[in-house]
């Protein structure tokens, strides 16, 4: 399928994005606005609300076969420090913005890559050059995603005396063979003994992904992934289905006709129906189903902040190669290759590759796009802050979405997914978006 094309109209799993991060799409971003919009957006006054720190780490040990990141497996300490430093000046050009200077941080992303790859010394020199520019004291959350094997005691007790209050684990299965087969670095004892460690050490949320629908999986061993899972008693749970974006190295193969890859990806109707069988064993263990991807212990004390700021319009200075931000209403996206981008930091420039300014529909429409992600929107919440109701706005794809059997009966406070709409909300997006923005290229 294309990037644009339904999820929920497809059988099999194509070549094609489907995950809905942004909007709108990726594909309408251009290099002409960061200087007509990221740049002007970067020397005004502050927005008022909160800010955001994405920190992209992109080293692993190897490259999964579904990985779509710009990632690196081939960098020696020497290189990753380099990085390192090129990233501590980046926030540092940050934090002289009038758009960021002085304000405090409410929540700090660690991503990947894999930020567990770098050593002791790495990640304390690299907090420690941080946040001398701004303090982390005040964050509501500080997230940090691992693979689990490149975990140890001392590399966990140092993550937590950084002030990492999220803990999320990169497991994506227990089973051996589905591990190597889609290209992960870790087996499963490495799993175990890194969550005993991580728990024994009281982290305030540790998270487990899962991915449904990968290269060999089966009913029975998906099962015992869930029933594992459980077993671990985490305090959150994210699950993902398989998509093949085109820059994998699965897509890659089956758009030369290599044939590497016998064993495929999981149709979409079995991996929803995974993750579906998957979120009823949660519940019945005493979870509670806070999104598309995610099951919590205790919805009252597990939160996820990084996620809840971005979908509410918060602004995220994103640091790193590729990465991505949000400042001042403008989306911007960092330059996308290792040279040109630490040129351009050495150089004293925010090393930044492409933009976007949303009109206020567009605004509305990513909001209201991504919250129902959640599960349910609130219509109070768009009349107080853009002065519609989405039910007036959106008459014609929500009532497509209930004559599809996708909503639950109407109330007066909220427009609910049914679980069926909810297993398969990225597919169903895409009727929110204006004409300009449909059937074509998200990325």
């Amino acid at each position: 399928m294309s990037d644009a094309s339904p999820a929920a109209a497809a059988v099999e799993t194509e070549v094609g994005s489907y995950f809905v991060a942004n909007y709108p799409p990726f594909s309408v971003w251009t290099s002409e606005a960061v200087a007509e919009a990221a740049r002007p957006a970067l020397a005004a006054p502050p927005a008022d609300v909160p800010l955001g720190l994405y920190l992209h780490i992109p080293f692993c040990r190897k490259r999964c076969h579904f990985c779509y990141f710009r990632v690196y497996t081939d960098k020696n300490a020497r290189e990753v420090q380099s990085y390192l430093d090129v990233l501590g000046r980046e926030w540092e050009l940050y934090a002289a913005q009038p758009a960021i200077a002085g304000r405090p941080l409410d929540f700090i992303y660690f991503g990947g890559g894999t930020p567990s790859f770098l050593s002791v010394r790495q990640l304390r020199g690299l907090v420690d050059r941080l946040s001398a520019v701004s303090p982390w004291s005040t964050a509501s959350e500080v997230t940090f995603e691992c693979e689990p094997g490149t975990l140890t005691e001392p590399k966990l007790a140092a993550i937590r005396e950084l002030g990492v209050t999220r803990l999320s684990l990169g497991v994506e299965h227990f089973d051996d063979r589905i591990l190597e087969l889609n290209g992960r670095a870790h087996r499963s004892a490495e799993i175990f003994r890194a969550y005993e460690f991580a728990r024994s050490i009281g982290f305030p949320q540790i998270n487990i992904d899962l991915i449904a629908g990968m290269l060999g999986e089966t009913d029975d061993k998906w099962r015992d992934a869930v029933q594992r899972v459980i077993a671990l008693d985490p305090d959150s749970v994210t699950i993902y289905q398989m998509e093949l974006p085109f820059n994998t190295t699965i897509s890659g193969d089956r758009l030369s006709g290599g044939g590497q890859f016998q064993e495929g990806v999981a149709p979409w109707a079995t991996k929803r129906r995974w993750v579906d069988e998957a979120f009823a064993a949660l519940e019945r263990a005493g979870y509670a189903i806070g999104s598309a991807y995610t099951a919590v212990k205790d919805p009252a004390r597990t939160r996820f902040v990084y996620r809840d700021r971005l979908w509410q319009g918060a602004d995220l200075a994103g640091l790193g190669v590729a990465s991505f931000g949000h400042v001042n209403g403008v989306h911007m996206q960092n330059l996308d290759s290792w040279g040109a981008y630490a040129a351009a930091v050495e150089a004293g420039r925010i090393p930044l590759n492409r933009a976007y300014r949303p009109t206020e529909e567009e605004r509305l429409i990513r909001e209201l796009v991504l919250q129902l992600k959640l599960g349910s929107i609130r219509p109070a919440y768009f009349r107080d802050k853009y002065g519609v109701d989405p039910r007036d706005r959106f008459t014609g794809p929500l009532a497509s979405l209930d004559r599809d059997g996708y909503l639950d009966e109407a109330s007066p406070d909220a427009v609910r997914l049914s679980r069926d709409g909810l297993l398969r909300v990225d597919s169903l997006l895409p009727r929110f978006f204006l004409p300009a923005h449909a059937d074509i290229r998200y990325t």
